[in-house]
């Protein structure tokens, strides 16, 4: 993995988020590569929970100051940056008043699914791929962790097809049992169409289901990695059909020469 580039785009990211499968994996498969002489960079959302002062969090004023526009509105770009204690790992943080203040990731105090978290996917994918082209930084590969982070990979495909930078970044998705019981709002693939994303290509978001945006995301994706032991059948059944490399589930202990071994000679060699 020596200095091969791996950008990690997740919805969560321990310590700043609770410990979860997608949490934890999001910080070690980073520090994995890292160990190995790669380099990373991590992006993951500011949620309003996130305490910024205990983790020493700061804006970045030169990467800070664009406006996105999402589903014709002008939302503002706010970026801050941590380190994680000890390990010398940088993680960028995507951030926006009306989406991320909230003190809440996806819920709210009665479990229900925010209304917008749509248009806080769309934002967080858009908000990633800006903040990396003023990095000016091409990543090798990008992984993908989590719901929220899963529009990335449609617009790296679409919408910013034509952008040099990811011309020849292969992305993977990693699909876990972590998701969210009914759907996202009904007019995510109308928002998403807006961007000039073909929406044959996103038809499955008409049912904007947890099952069906994972769906969407391996189909943009280059390689797939599967994150939990037990996946929903129908996530089972998408992994054992698609025709792009599938990387099984790996214990904690095996998951570090596993993930090497899949990102240099099934992803990188693809």
């Amino acid at each position: 993995m020596k200095d091969k580039r791996i950008l990690y785009v997740s919805s969560e990211v321990i310590p700043y988020l609770p410990e979860t499968e997608i949490a934890s994996m999001s910080f070690e498969a980073p520090q994995m590569v890292n160990s190995k002489g790669g380099q990373i960079r991590i992006f993951m959302p500011r949620y309003g929970n996130i305490n910024e002062r205990r983790h020493q969090l700061h804006e970045v004023i030169r990467l800070s100051g664009m406006n996105l526009v999402i589903n014709d509105f002008d939302m503002p770009l706010i970026i801050k940056v941590a380190s994680i204690p000890k390990e010398r790992i940088q993680v960028y943080f995507i951030d926006n008043e009306e989406y991320f203040k909230r003190k809440a990731t996806f819920t709210d105090e009665e479990g229900n699914l925010f209304e917008d978290n749509d248009e806080r996917a769309i934002f967080f994918a858009k908000g990633v791929v800006e903040t990396v082209k003023k990095l000016n930084w091409a990543p090798d590969i990008i992984h993908v962790h989590g719901w929220l982070a899963a529009l990335l990979p449609i617009y790296l495909r679409n919408y910013y097809a034509s952008e040099p930078l990811f011309a020849q970044s292969k992305i993977v998705t990693s699909v876990y049992n972590q998701g969210f019981d009914g759907t996202l709002n009904k007019e995510m693939i109308n928002k998403i169409a807006f961007d000039g994303v073909d929406a044959g290509s996103i038809e499955e978001l008409k049912d904007p289901t947890y099952e069906n945006l994972m769906k969407v995301s391996i189909k943009h994706s280059d390689a797939a990695i599967i994150g939990s032991a037990q996946l929903h059948e129908n996530l089972s059944g998408i992994l054992n059909t698609t025709k792009i490399p599938v990387l099984p589930f790996k214990k904690k202990e095996e998951f570090p020469q596993a993930y090497e071994e899949f990102y240099t000679t099934r992803v990188l060699e693809e």
